[in-house]
């Protein structure tokens, strides 16, 4: 059997990116065919993802994609084992490709996601994609969740990959740096609602149910009449709006005005948001 040239190894390398030792025992076993050799390490990558896929992966990052062009867009938890691995070029390249597949595609779930063909290479699926990485840095890995969002689109994903936001708003046009300020905003705030109608009614009335109960413990408050009673109450209520409530938070580059505001005058109008950080339950 003729000696596997360096050339050749390379080139196994950029096509499948793959350890440069693996690459030369594949073309060794293969005989030097380069689609062979390329199945084989497809198919040990395959045997890795299987034998790492029931250890935990308690690590990952957040990954957003966006198109403007088709207004549509996506934000994906992608999990590893490591923190290290979850700052790899392999794995960041990896998360942000699952969130363009997430965005074109549009998967219903997590099983139809990872069958589906791969948008980078019609060749393979998404596990195998997927597969791919597992078999170069031998950690499992795999897609937690996902949140598929259209129309005009803003994200924010936080430095070291933890946290990221998508918001999505109503208007004739949007500056995307708004769009990404509002993202850092709610990145740092962590809003539980985006206005007043989406808080749970049980917990606005335990809130209020606190707020009448401090009132009542207070002696001073025992004369006074019922309407400033309730003024009082209504005040609480409001400063836990500013505090939990995205459109009613002051935003964080200008305290003196509210999300709402600055949307609005920007003739925006927020529709919804998608915060995640990695290993929270959704």
């Amino acid at each position: 059997m003729s000696t596997i040239s360096a050339s050749a190894v390379n080139e196994l390398r950029k096509r499948t990116n793959a350890p440069m030792m693996a690459c030369k025992a594949a073309l060794t076993e293969a005989g030097g065919d380069m689609d062979k050799a390329a199945e084989i390490l497809r198919k040990k990558s395959k045997d890795i993802q299987i034998s790492k896929g029931e250890r935990e992966a308690a690590e990952g990052r957040i990954a957003t994609f966006i198109d403007p062009a088709q207004l549509i867009g996506a934000i994906v938890e992608m999990r590893c084992e490591s923190a290290p691995v979850a700052k790899c070029e392999p794995f960041q390249q990896l998360s942000n490709d699952v969130a363009r597949q997430i965005a074109l595609k549009a998967p219903a779930t997590v099983e139809a996601l990872l069958a589906e063909p791969f948008v980078g290479d019609a060749k393979k699926t998404v596990n195998e994609r997927i597969g791919d990485v597992v078999g170069l840095i031998r950690e499992n890995m795999k897609p937690a969740r996902f949140k598929r969002l259209t129309g005009l689109l803003g994200s924010y994903v936080h430095h070291d990959g933890s946290l990221g936001v998508m918001l999505q708003v109503e208007g004739a046009s949007a500056d995307p740096q708004l769009l990404r300020d509002v993202c850092m905003h709610i990145t740092a705030r962590n809003p539980m609602s985006l206005g007043r109608d989406d808080v749970p009614a049980a917990l606005l009335e335990k809130e209020k149910e606190i707020a009448q109960a401090q009132l009542a413990a207070d002696p001073k408050n025992a004369k006074k009449p019922a309407n400033i009673l309730q003024m009082i109450v209504e005040g609480k209520l409001k400063a836990w709006y500013a505090e939990n409530v995205l459109l009613e938070q002051p935003f964080f580059k200008d305290e003196t005005k509210t999300v709402g505001d600055v949307l609005k005058a920007a003739g925006l109008k927020a529709v919804q948001f998608v915060r995640y950080k990695v290993g929270e339950v959704s």
